[in-house]
């Protein structure tokens, strides 16, 4: 004889069984949940590193473009090994003293410090110059007064590009600037780009500028003195100092500002150079004719 269960027990297992089997579907989904985040979490760590090395690959990709390019640059510009003999014909043709006398160190300091003053380690070319100049024409800032051009790529102009103008000029300037770097000494450099630079009023080199301005020779230049010389490469007709004090005073004061932050001179050195009015400093020019031993 069979026992029929009572109908309380009956749909109480009926209301277990489905609590069992509503915990498990509900274990498995909350299961899933886990599995499915703990994926999403892998996938999002791995995006960025992917992201990473897609960029690492285009740069190197980029980076080995560029050396191939510029090595290729460096094959078709022309040799820099005449650069001492187109100096030498310049000086000539402006009846100008080749080689001039040595560099005075506070000359070379004051063009360093104001032009290049990183001349004495960089490789031609300064890199950091050429990204602030990269990033600005990126940018849509353009190139013009950026600055960057080095004491190389300013001597490669003067020698090889005088006349010429153009973004392809630029790159042959700095692969001249490259190859010069390569050829010659700073010092041989130096001595080049001082005795071609037009310092104005007629005077190139700057054994005439400092006898033509100041009635002395180089070694005798005084620190305002080479700081107002060194300030005309950039603009000698604009700031010729007989023709336009104003603007003269101002580019000798902008290099004694630099080579008191290069520490090439001290905060009292700079006062004391910029005690000394402009007129004092060429009040002999035009003075010295051949009494002044360049």
């Amino acid at each position: 004889m069979s026992v029929r269960p009572h109908q309380g027990e009956e749909a109480g297992s009926y209301r277990d069984t489905a609590r069992i089997s509503e915990n498990g579907h509900g274990n498995a989904r909350a299961t899933g949940r886990r599995g499915m985040s703990t994926r999403d979490t892998g996938g999002a760590a791995r995006r960025p590193r992917r992201l990473m090395r897609r960029i690492l690959i285009i740069l190197s990709a980029l980076i080995l473009v560029g050396i191939l390019a510029f090595g290729g640059l460096l094959l078709v510009t022309p040799s820099v090994g005449n650069a001492r003999a187109l100096a030498r014909a310049q000086d000539r043709s402006h009846h100008a003293v080749f080689p001039g006398p040595p560099i005075p160190p506070r000359f070379a300091a004051s063009i360093e410090a104001t032009e290049d003053h990183r001349f004495g380690y960089e490789p031609g070319v300064d890199p950091f110059a050429i990204a602030r100049v990269t990033a600005s024409w990126l940018t849509g800032g353009g190139t013009a007064d950026q600055g960057g051009a080095t004491i190389y790529q300013q001597l490669a102009k003067l020698l090889y590009t005088r006349s010429r103008i153009g973004a392809n000029i630029e790159l042959e300037q700095i692969s001249l600037a490259v190859k010069l770097w390569m050829t010659y000494s700073s010092q041989q450099i130096l001595q080049m780009y001082s005795d071609v630079a037009y310092f104005g009023n007629g005077d190139y080199g700057i054994a005439a500028a400092s006898c033509g301005y100041f009635g002395v020779p180089p070694a005798s230049l005084s620190w305002p003195q080479a700081a107002l010389l060194a300030g005309l490469v950039q603009g000698p007709s604009e700031d010729d100092p007989l023709q336009h004090p104003v603007q003269a005073r101002q580019r000798e004061v902008h290099v004694i500002g630099r080579l008191s932050a290069t520490a090439e001179i001290t905060q009292q050195q700079a006062r004391a150079a910029l005690a000394q009015p402009l007129s004092h400093l060429i009040e002999n020019a035009g003075t010295a004719g051949s009494r002044c031993a360049a």
